[in-house]
């Protein structure tokens, strides 16, 4: 199980603008997909063993439960966009609207480009009690990521939202919502659409250009 988990959580990126097809080890991938046609509850073992020609015993041998998958696919996606944010932000320069910037693009590009994976959050309500606990505290470190670049931008008067936390929350709310309806063969690339929604975060959070 070590092993396909590290397989998922590398994520794999040289650039984090960039993304390859979506690789995932078979079991994952299985699940994944019977978990986007039938919800987690409406999936069994049988189901995702039956769709890689597998035995339920031997897809025990990987991963404990049907919740094992969903906490795997659930916390290496996290992990995946938390990395691709860290590499934007070390990117970015100490300007705290750059940092923002860059922090909405990455996040966008993460919900089209891997939208199957990332739609995977309306499944936070299937997760048990501590997987739960530990999920949420990664969602909540990408939030800070934001939170962190909105107050240094209030501060040196670039930005005048007078919320700052929950314009936060409102501007990772609206870029998380892009999974729930993106498609590849729409209007618009990953990279037009990231473009469009740092526009509308800018102006969520009362961006103050500079004369």
């Amino acid at each position: 199980m070590a092993e396909v988990a590290a397989a998922l959580r590398a994520d794999g990126h040289e650039d984090w603008r960039v993304y390859g097809p979506l690789e995932l080890p078979p079991i994952l991938d299985a699940a994944l997909t019977a978990f986007d046609e039938h919800g987690y509850h409406g999936t069994s073992v049988r189901d995702i063993a039956r769709r890689i020609g597998v035995t339920v015993p031997t897809l025990y041998y990987h991963f404990e439960n049907k919740q094992a998958m969903l906490v795997e696919l659930l916390m290496g996606s996290m992990r995946a966009v938390l990395g691709r944010c860290r590499d934007a932000i070390g990117d970015a320069d100490t300007d705290p609207v750059v940092r923002f910037r860059a922090l909405v693009e990455c996040i966008v590009l993460y919900m089209a480009q891997r939208a199957p994976l990332a739609f995977l959050d309306t499944e936070i309500r299937s997760l048990e009690a501590d997987n739960r606990e530990r999920y949420v505290a990664l969602r909540d470190e990408l939030e800070a990521l934001l939170r962190h670049s909105v107050r240094d931008a209030v501060d040196v008067g670039a930005f005048t939202t007078p919320y700052p936390v929950d314009a936060a929350r409102a501007v990772l709310t609206m870029c998380q919502g892009v999974a729930n309806w993106y498609r590849a063969d729409g209007p618009l690339t990953p990279s037009a659409l990231a473009d469009r929604y740092v526009e509308i975060a800018l102006s969520t959070v009362g961006h103050r250009a500079r004369v």
